[in-house]
């Protein structure tokens, strides 16, 4: 996802002063108090769209009790002054219940609400590679995909020549085990079996 400072602060904010600023503007999020403002291209959609609308096709087809959720708020509750607004959640409908605030809002605060998130990373790679992996991880959410298709992320991350990458992070036992694909390299979802991509299908979708 596309993420630069929106202005600076004074003092980090609360997640009660973010809502009440920027609550309704889909644009923000916080982490550590301090705001983004997401900014996404219109390639970086693309590729957010096209995630959706696979997910929406597997969901359909199995009848499952999922939906998608594009650019809700996840805000952990065992972490201080942070609301993650990631570009792709899938949603248990089932878990909805446990929700404080979800009857009035689109907040989640339970990771167990959440089967898959996505993030298609724009400038500010660290987030997506770093900090939301192991915050994903530790709200126990089972499958997460960083979807780098301008190869922006690190060489750490995405090797050397860096290349377009879509980095598939599976939960085993509380840790990301991280397997990153290229080109037509298929894709094995935990979450979604019967789904039949390859990377560069995810890659390339904005194109």
């Amino acid at each position: 996802m596309t993420t630069a400072i929106a202005k600076p602060l004074q003092h980090p904010l609360s997640f009660e002063e973010f809502l009440s600023r920027y609550g309704d503007d889909d644009r923000y999020e916080l982490i550590d108090g301090e705001v983004f403002d997401l900014e996404p291209t219109g390639l970086h959609e693309e590729v957010a769209a096209f995630i959706t609308t696979k997910l929406c096709v597997q969901i359909d087809q199995t009848d499952l009790p999922w939906f998608v959720l594009q650019r809700g708020l996840l805000r952990p509750s065992n972490v201080g002054m942070t609301a993650f607004r990631p570009d792709v959640a899938v949603i248990d409908r089932t878990e909805l219940t446990k929700e404080p605030f979800w009857s009035e809002q689109s907040i989640l605060t339970l990771g167990s609400s959440i089967r898959f998130v996505a993030e298609v990373v724009s400038s500010n790679w660290q987030n997506d590679y770093a900090r939301k992996v192991e915050d994903y991880a530790v709200l126990g959410i089972p499958e997460y995909w960083i979807a780098d298709y301008a190869a922006l992320g690190g060489t750490r991350h995405i090797g050397k020549p860096k290349q377009p990458t879509l980095s598939i992070c599976t939960l085993i036992d509380g840790e990301y085990e991280i397997q990153q694909l290229r080109e037509d390299q298929s894709i094995a979802s935990l979450t979604f079996p019967d789904l039949k991509l390859t990377a560069e299908q995810v890659l390339k979708a904005s194109r």
